[in-house]
């Protein structure tokens, strides 16, 4: 049995938070008192102090009240203090400033960055040569990644209070921000400028190949594009995702690099090796290395019998179109090419014969 435990005991979380929230209710621990009339007496009698007086002492007093909050970091409670501060509408110039300028100091720590300008930019009216709101709004723009603005804010200020070491390193920390900005934007360029090359350098590259791109008007599903072989010293081989398309079962394997250097046969012996199991889909056990048969169909709808020993690169170049004739080619639909794997004999002259049908209707 375990001995009772002596002195006071935390008490639990919830009822922490309901004590704090009756503190609210208690007029000398208000965080602000209501604007509303009430019958509460002492309420009534801190409302009236609290707007007693004239409108420049009334607002010092949320000043002072706004002061004592930052200095608890309570930046919300500040804030609220001298937005009544603000309100009270004091005729003295300098307290609105230091009214505006401390609401911005508020906000610069609750990151409301849009309201630190703002507040920052009525201050400079009121006073042109505001070191604070000067500080201030160079903050706010190194947050928003404003640079250039934040430069000038800083560079105005030191102009008339060139001692200034917070307007200093704010200017210091504008001053990297921009080195910083600069470096993003020039990689970012040249990023732009490397996929242009290379766009460009593919376009050439399937022009001279046969091959006719038909981008997928939805947006590219495949996850794999054609690119030039990183193994290839001279940077002109071309790696191409291929479909082989089983008509007669609706099914199709991908080969995500099929290099263009590479016969059909090597793909072939390696997907359907004879003496091995049939895929699942092949229940008559046709599809076997030696008994297969590669269609490739171009963009004008001919029909080009692959022979097995032939590699990529050479059916592209037997696709081209005959001279006088519109061009014609592959198609790389989404960055693939496709073409059809069939056994030989009947199941390869009946899907022939339809899909000449179909053609030539």
């Amino acid at each position: 049995m375990s001995a009772p435990k002596i002195g006071p005991q935390p008490l639990p979380k919830a009822t922490f938070e309901e004590k704090l929230k009756e503190f609210d209710s208690i007029p000398l621990f208000m965080k602000s008192l209501p604007e509303e009339e009430t019958d509460d007496p002492t309420i009534a009698a801190l409302q009236a102090l609290v707007h007693e007086g004239t409108p420049d002492e009334v607002a010092k007093n949320f000043k002072e009240q706004g002061n004592d909050y930052f200095k608890g970091k309570r930046y919300r409670e500040a804030l609220g203090f001298y937005t009544q501060g603000i309100d009270a509408k004091p005729t003295d110039v300098v307290m609105q400033e230091a009214l505006l300028c401390n609401r911005a100091a508020c906000n610069l720590e609750l990151k409301n960055n849009g309201s630190v300008l703002r507040d920052c930019s009525k201050a400079l009216t009121l006073n042109p040569k505001s070191s604070k709101a000067f500080y201030r709004s160079a903050l706010a723009l190194v947050a928003l990644d404003r640079a250039d603005e934040a430069l000038d804010c800083c560079d105005r200020c030191l102009a008339f209070d060139p001692a200034n070491k917070g307007v200093q390193a704010a200017r210091l920390r504008a001053q990297q921000l921009k080195s910083d900005l600069e470096k993003k934007e020039k990689a970012r360029l040249e990023k732009l400028q490397r996929a242009k090359e290379a766009k460009y350098k593919l376009n050439v590259a399937f022009r001279e190949r046969n091959l006719i791109p038909v981008p997928n008007k939805a947006g590219s599903q495949n996850p794999y594009e054609p690119h030039f072989d990183p193994e290839d010293p001279t940077d002109t081989t071309l790696i191409i995702p291929v479909f082989f398309l089983y008509p007669q079962h609706a099914i199709s394997d991908v080969i995500p690099e099929f290099v263009e250097d590479t016969p059909f046969a090597a793909h072939l012996s390696n997907m359907f090796p004879p003496q091995v199991p049939p895929p699942s889909w092949d229940t008559k056990g046709q599809y076997v290395d030696g008994q297969l048969v590669i269609y490739a169909m171009t963009h004008r709808k001919r029909l080009l019998k692959v022979g097995k020993k032939m590699t990529l690169r050479e059916v592209c170049t037997a696709s081209k179109g005959k001279e006088g004739e519109p061009r014609d080619g592959l198609e790389v639909k989404d960055g693939c090419l496709t073409f059809a794997v069939l056994p030989k004999g009947d199941v390869e002259r009946k899907w022939v014969e339809e899909y000449k049908s179909a053609r030539d209707t």
